[in-house]
């Protein structure tokens, strides 16, 4: 039996791109704009390419303006900060755009992973992508081995972009050439030739960090009173963090050196940035710009930081005094039976302040015998050991000169601090500033009796 075939026309033309809908329904198009920079030029060509769309869709009689998307000085490698781009997806998914338009693949994405998984989505919407400089409609039926193909190249181009930014700014760093954001960096700005200049205001708060740490003041306690005094720092921030406090003590730019590739761009596509560990080669340049420390304070900072570790190893503990108040023996109280540290046991309602060995007790017996200490009794002992070097000063005077001549940065400074301190009256009562600017550490050698060492190398045993 013959077999009859009959051709059913379409009752509507589908229309060249987006949903299928009534011919004569517009199409409601959306145009999506984007500069990965955020310079004069390229912010120029941001406008340009808002005007642009703004009169191709409003003088394109089938096409009805759904919105025009930009975003400003963003890069392309990802959509994580690309708000407006998200903003777009979800206007898309709640079908109110027919068509996308945008001037080219890297405008859209330059992740090949992101491009693909976007147009696929839109596609399962109905909704097409319009790529001017490649002529591609991801609706097509060619269009998305092609789209795929030159998405690709997007990314490779972005990586070219990546590793050749990379080399200029390594050429820069070779030549002593800094490349660096002063918004993150307190005490400096830059000049009209991008060269560091002393940000005046800033640099007082920065020689006061250095100078409460070289007093014994801790950064808990530095970040402590820069917030309640509302100090700004680089940002304009008067919240301050202990964590901040080091990082302004360990930079080497304060002093006018400068360190150069810190951290590297660890992936041009998610623009993550890791600490450099020795993975790519770094430059270290003297006398870059003014220092707003001179080396000696800073060398002194590093030295101490560099004593703090040496202390806390050798005596098996994993901080270096804490907290934000004025607490001169904490983490400085050591036993002289087993070693272990004295902890500090207070008892507010009682008006009682007790120093303990904390190996005291060990898997519920008694493992050290040394006593209880009364704080009372442990400023009492400080206050007779520090009137000893007060009485005693002629005696270490020879000693002291010698090391504020001959020693290092840190003991300089040490030695100067401690023959002002005794140049004073003998203490009348503990002054806890005094004891935090002078005092290393104290050994419990018994009840009533102690053993204070001084941050310049004095030792003093004395019975309360």
């Amino acid at each position: 039996m013959a077999r009859s075939v009959t051709v059913i026309p379409a009752r509507n033309r589908q229309r060249e791109t987006g949903r299928r809908a009534v011919q004569e329904k517009k199409i409601r198009v959306a145009a999506y704009c984007r500069v990965s920079t955020d310079q004069e030029d390229q912010l120029h060509s941001f406008e340009a390419q808002v005007d642009y769309y703004t009169k191709y869709i409003n003088d394109h009689e089938n096409y009805e303006m759904a919105g025009i998307y930009a975003d400003e000085g963003i890069s392309g490698t990802n959509t994580k900060k690309r708000e407006q781009f998200k903003r777009m997806i979800a206007d898309c998914e709640s079908s109110k755009i027919d068509l996308v338009i945008t001037k080219s693949i890297s405008r859209f994405a330059r992740n090949t992973q992101d491009c693909l998984a976007y147009s696929r989505k839109l596609k399962n919407l109905g909704i097409g992508i319009i790529f001017e400089k490649e002529n591609i409609n991801t609706l097509d039926s060619t269009g998305e081995l092609l789209f795929t193909i030159l998405s690709s190249l997007a990314q490779d181009e972005s990586r070219n972009i990546s590793e050749n930014c990379k080399w200029g700014i390594r050429t820069k760093f070779k030549n002593g050439e800094m490349h660096l954001n002063t918004f993150k960096f307190l005490g400096y700005d830059k000049d009209e030739n991008g060269k560091l200049v002393i940000n005046k205001e800033q640099a007082k708060t920065v020689r006061r960090i250095y100078r409460d740490f070289l007093i014994g003041i801790n950064p808990a306690q530095i970040a402590k009173e820069l917030t309640e005094e509302k100090v700004s720092g680089c940002n304009g921030q008067t919240k301050w963090y202990p964590s901040t406090i080091v990082g302004i003590l360990k930079q080497e730019k304060h002093m006018g050196d400068a360190l150069l590739q810190k951290t590297y761009t660890a992936d041009f596509l998610t623009k993550r940035q890791v600490k450099n560990n020795g993975e790519i080669a770094q430059v270290y340049v003297k006398d870059s710009h003014k220092g707003i420390i001179d080396k000696q304070t800073w060398n002194a900072v590093q030295e101490e930081f560099e004593r703090r570790e040496r202390f806390m190893e050798a005596h098996g503990t994993d901080r270096y005094s804490y907290g934000a108040d004025c607490m001169p023996f904490c983490e400085k109280v050591f036993c002289g039976e087993c070693g272990s540290l004295f902890t500090r046991h207070s008892w507010r309602s009682r008006g009682i302040v007790q120093w303990q060995c904390k190996n005291h007790r060990k898997d519920g017996k008694v493992a050290c015998t040394n006593a209880y200490v009364d704080n009372a009794d442990l400023e009492k002992g400080f206050v007779k050991a520090f009137n000893r070097l007060v009485a005693d000063r002629d005696k270490h005077m020879e000693r002291w000169q010698q090391m504020k001549s001959d020693g290092t940065p840190l003991e300089k400074i040490r030695a100067g601090q401690m023959m002002e301190a005794v140049g004073n009256e003998p203490l009348t009562r503990f002054v806890p500033e005094i004891a935090q600017l002078v005092l290393a550490e104290v050994t419990v050698l018994g009840a009533k009796k102690y053993e204070f060492f001084f941050q310049e190398g004095s030792k003093v045993k004395v019975s309360v």
